[in-house]
């Protein structure tokens, strides 16, 4: 079997492949994604996020906050931002629907590489937040994903002491056995994207050269 055709499918539609994925695939697997798609319980709620200490076995959370800058300006800079994807474009990861737009319903599909493997993994928005001091949303795993889950990005602008806050919050567990087998490696990625995606944001919003994490 060559390179090309070879893919790993242990879990309906999760997918490890040794190419990465064509427009015609990401386009299929958005369309198919399309609609109330959620397929596991529901851990996280806008704007406060963990709706209960006691999760489902097997689920880890994982939480981080960053302070982008300061000002009205900056604020309205980072919700750009969040609306160019710029969260996860970080090289390895990346949104491959950039056209998506942050509202209820809208499939999002996350490309992967990482250990020479590529995934496209498509979640769900299933709540949204745009207020005047604070715009984000969280989105659901499909069937389509190597992870069970969900996951939120807000941002906060806090009026009183003009700081923009990045928050980003997931609570997930491995779905396909690729993942489960190397959850080590699978909670190492986690991270990684957890820091890649504050610097990610800093980068894009440019607002202060003083940048702290704040947990």
């Amino acid at each position: 079997m060559t390179a090309r055709g070879w893919s790993c499918r242990w879990h309906t539609e999760g997918v490890f492949t040794l190419t990465r994925p064509t427009a015609a695939v990401i386009a299929n697997d958005v369309a198919a994604a399309a609609g109330p798609i959620v397929d596991g319980p529901r851990f996280l709620a806008m704007p406060h996020g963990l709706r209960s200490a006691e999760m489902a076995p097997g689920f880890a959370r994982d939480h981080s906050r960053s302070l982008l800058g300061k000002g009205e300006d900056c604020f309205a800079a980072a919700k750009l931002a969040f609306e160019r994807w710029a969260m996860f474009d970080l090289g390895w990861v990346r949104v491959a629907n950039l056209d998506a737009k942050i509202a209820l319903g809208q499939p999002v599909a996350v490309e992967v590489k990482s250990l020479g493997l590529w995934s496209l993994n498509v979640s769900t928005i299933v709540a949204v937040l745009d207020s005047p001091n604070q715009f984000g949303f969280i989105y659901a795993t499909t069937p389509m994903h190597v992870e069970q889950g969900e996951e939120r990005f807000l941002l906060e602008f806090d009026p009183a002491t003009g700081d923009v806050i990045y928050d980003l919050e997931a609570v997930s567990r491995p779905r396909t056995f690729l993942a489960r087998i190397g959850l080590p490696v699978t909670r190492h990625f986690q991270h990684r994207f957890a820091g890649d995606s504050h610097r990610r944001m800093r980068e894009a919003v440019d607002c202060t050269d003083a940048v702290s994490w704040l947990g």
